[in-house]
């Protein structure tokens, strides 16, 4: 948990802050390595913007709750690659514009990942539906060249 107070001015560093949070997924994440490095650098950042920042580690109350918790989010990132992977197969029917496509969803797998702490079933085969694209598109692009 991260705990975190910001002067009103200048609003940037709070933006900085909010904006990071939120590419987190952080409403609750679980206490692993990666988000106590990440919160640990985040409360550094709060500090050297002139507020204050404190990090501490939490528990659910129960085991329904953890569960719950993890359910949700994985739900949650499941949602997102479904769109993934019907973006992927709907650029599979235009080369022309598969290109940008292709690079676009290759920064959202990333984005995704980096919320990604219960991975669901829908990971692999948004990964996949990626991967499919990029062969596609070099396949197609080599029928150019030749």
């Amino acid at each position: 948990m991260l705990a975190y107070r910001l002067p009103r001015e200048p609003s940037s560093p709070r933006v900085v802050v909010w904006r990071r949070l939120r590419r987190l997924g952080a409403a609750v994440l679980p206490a692993d390595a990666r988000t106590r490095e990440q919160f640990d650098w985040l409360a550094e950042q709060v500090v050297d913007a002139g507020g204050e920042a404190t990090t501490w580690v939490a528990r659910a109350g129960s085991a329904r709750q953890e569960r719950e918790l993890a359910r949700r989010m994985a739900d949650e990132a499941a949602r997102d690659y479904r769109a993934v992977i019907a973006d992927a197969a709907a650029a599979a029917g235009d080369l022309g514009t598969a290109g940008r496509t292709l690079a676009r969803l290759r920064r959202e797998l990333h984005r995704i990942a980096q919320r990604d702490h219960f991975p669901p079933r829908e990971r692999d085969a948004a990964r996949h539906s990626v991967a499919r694209l990029a062969d596609q598109l070099a396949t197609g692009e080599e029928a150019k060249v030749r």
